[in-house]
């Protein structure tokens, strides 16, 4: 299957409330609709994560977190528009967009606008952004191939984007915008 067709399948399979692995800068990635609340549910379960815990939202530009960034002030724009596209997410002040599985027990919510073009192309295919949170199950390792996303997860997702990783040898630095304190290197 071309990557096109891969991006398709998976943008039907997320408008369906569907969750999708994808590779991304570091490691590869599960996703689902932001809005979606089963899929949202579903993903955690896959994972076994703390719903506490949340997960970071990512998008092809910009622009496509304009509803997450209403209310910003102003000033605290330049960092991102200064780091953005690239592997680093930042933690922004929570202004009623999210979904509470999205922010999980934060009053924040973890934004990155990814410069991996497959990972552009699914969000720009999407509509929008797409939940990113690391292809594992809770202290395991992340996936860093397809086949070991399948090892883990066979049959239970509705869509694998072929493709290779970004480059990067960890995952992405985690800031918070207000204060710029780093919660991961």
């Amino acid at each position: 299957m071309s990557q096109a067709s891969q991006i398709a399948h998976a943008v039907a399979a997320l408008r369906r409330g569907g969750v999708i692995a994808y590779p991304t800068e570091a490691v590869w990635g599960l996703g689902c609709d932001p809005d979606n609340d089963e899929a949202l549910a579903r993903l955690l379960r896959l994972k076994q994560r703390d719903p506490a815990k949340g997960v970071i939202l990512v998008a092809g530009r910009i622009e496509q977190f304009a509803p997450w960034l209403e209310g910003l002030p102003i000033e605290l724009h330049a960092p991102l528009a200064a780091s953005w596209p690239g592997p680093n997410t930042w933690l922004v002040p929570h202004n009623g967009r999210s979904h509470g599985l999205v922010r999980g027990g934060h009053d924040k919510v973890a934004l990155r606008v990814s410069a991996h073009p497959l990972v552009a192309e699914l969000c720009e295919a999407f509509g929008g952004p797409v939940v990113s949170t690391s292809a594992n199950r809770a202290s395991e390792p992340p996936a860093v191939s397809a086949a070991e996303v399948r090892a883990t997860f066979a049959d239970e997702l509705d869509a694998i984007v072929e493709g290779e990783l970004g480059g990067l040898e960890r995952p992405s630095t985690i800031r918070d915008l207000v204060t710029g304190q780093l919660m991961r290197a």
